[in-house]
């Protein structure tokens, strides 16, 4: 039987959870994702859990919730296999904001729990996140049944396109992608330091 204590976490490389997480996560996909920190959860030698902590993927919100924009980081990412005890991803968030309070200099974390996905955030009120309210709404792009954030379009590299912006906008161009608007997310707040 696994038991939740005996499951270990590692600061890891990127690399190392990128297909875990195109698997598990509801988004499929961590294009575009600036990553800070990346974490592993593991039952032994078994990848069971996968996250990610970025610079603020909507620019200028620091403004509402910190001083400077270096205060604040944002959970990108959290997923972990289906069948987990219970309390395993509280587990692995709580040991993730320990690591970042003892190693870093950031006072806040913000997540959101997509309402588009029915996600209401249980799981950060059951690690101690303090409740902020809703987001706008806001737009996707539609393109082969998954969902893009309108701003992949202007994904760039060195001044160029990347090719998954390019194919995603030229997919717009000629009709094989389209727009469609999304529900508000929820926003929580952990303070660090």
């Amino acid at each position: 039987m696994q038991r939740v204590k005996n499951f270990t976490v590692k600061l890891c490389d990127r690399k190392e959870v990128k297909s875990f997480i195109e698997t598990w996560h509801y988004s499929k996909s961590i294009n575009g994702l600036k990553s800070n920190f990346c974490f592993k959860l593991m039952n032994d030698d078994m990848l069971i859990g996968a996250m990610i902590y970025g610079q603020i993927g909507m620019g200028g919100v620091w403004k509402k919730y910190a001083d400077k924009e270096t205060d604040l980081i944002e959970l990108r990412r959290l997923c972990c296999i289906d069948n987990t005890p219970k309390n395993t991803e509280s587990f692995f968030i709580g040991f993730t904001l320990r690591w970042l309070k003892k190693n870093t200099k950031y006072k806040l974390v913000i997540s959101y729990a997509d309402s588009n996905y029915n996600h209401t955030g249980i799981i950060y009120k059951a690690s101690n996140f303090k409740y902020s309210g809703m987001t706008n709404a806001g737009k996707v792009i539609i393109y082969n049944n998954k969902l893009y954030h309108d701003k992949t379009i202007r994904t760039k590299y060195k001044g160029k396109l990347k090719p998954f912006a390019q194919r995603i906008k030229t997919a717009l161009d000629c009709g094989l992608a389209k727009y469609a608007t999304t529900k508000g997310k929820h926003i929580y707040l952990y303070k660090l330091n």
